[in-house]
């Protein structure tokens, strides 16, 4: 049995899944791994390039799961959970560099830490510099407190400015390791949601299950923000994926209050300023 599976889901991102793969084959860690990519559809040759990625690690080989279509984020990474052997599971982006010793650090954080259900890394974006990968929970509380009472990044991801670790509401499902209590407790990804809010609601669960969700900053990744979904919605359709998971996040009533909150703290922000 593997000690740790990485779960990477890719859609016609040829040369990125090939350089996460790659860097998690040098990342170091004596760690008992495995790979299981997912592929939703990809016509770009992204499966046969995979197939032939060569290694100095003996047995270094991804397990891949071939899909007819894009099924979306949620099913997809179920789809390698189910196949995974590993104790602990990571879902990674195909649009990641793993940087040395990553995937050691985060995994013995959640060693360490008992009460963790979720942990996720410091990302990095492609210069180095710091990518914020954090949300609050997108609530009426926080909504009414940034659009009308002017409390700034209630609803942005953020980054927490502890050296060491931080308890969040939620990570980002970029870099998303899950313990073996959370895949106990709350268990795999909703399948209701095609794509946007799954980690949100994973880590929402995660806490009501009673364990917690953490922010590591002592693992670094490198993310190509954006890449991965830019292939699993075009941009004109993306804000489409994001409406039916805020109602299904939400709930109907909840979704349209919150709606109405942000239009009308938006507006007046506006009407204030132009006076």
């Amino acid at each position: 049995m593997a000690e740790l599976s990485i779960i990477i889901v890719n859609l016609n991102n040829k040369d990125l899944v090939l350089d996460c793969i790659d860097s998690i084959n040098k990342e170091g860690s004596k760690i008992n791994l495995e790979i299981v990519v997912v592929d939703n559809g990809s016509t770009d040759g992204s499966v046969a390039a995979i197939r032939s990625f060569k290694s100095q690690i003996p047995n270094f080989k991804p397990t891949i799961i071939e899909n007819d279509e894009n099924l979306g984020y949620s099913k997809a990474n179920n789809q390698g959970m189910e196949k995974a052997r590993g104790k602990y599971i990571l879902l990674l982006n195909s649009d990641t560099i793993v940087k040395r010793g990553a995937l050691g650090k985060l995994l013995n954080f959640a060693k360490r830490q008992k009460d963790t259900g979720v942990v996720g890394p410091k990302l990095l974006n492609k210069d180095g510099s710091l990518q914020p990968s954090c949300f609050r929970f997108p609530n009426i509380k926080n909504a009414i407190r940034e659009y009308w009472l002017g409390e700034e990044g209630l609803f942005g991801k953020y980054a927490p400015k502890e050296k060491e670790h931080s308890e969040v509401d939620s990570v980002v499902g970029a870099a998303f390791l899950i313990t073996p209590k959370a895949l106990e407790k709350v268990g795999m990804l909703d399948e209701r949601y095609f794509a946007y809010f799954e980690d949100i609601d994973y880590c929402r669960q995660t806490w009501k299950s009673g364990l917690k969700v953490y922010y590591y900053p002592g693992s670094e990744i490198i993310h190509y923000h954006g890449a991965t979904f830019k292939k699993m919605a075009n941009a004109d359709v993306q804000w489409k994926k994001l409406i039916p998971s805020s109602k299904i996040y939400h709930g109907l009533t909840k979704h349209y209050m919150l709606t109405a909150i942000i239009w009308l703290g938006q507006k007046w922000t506006r009407i204030v300023k132009k006076r």
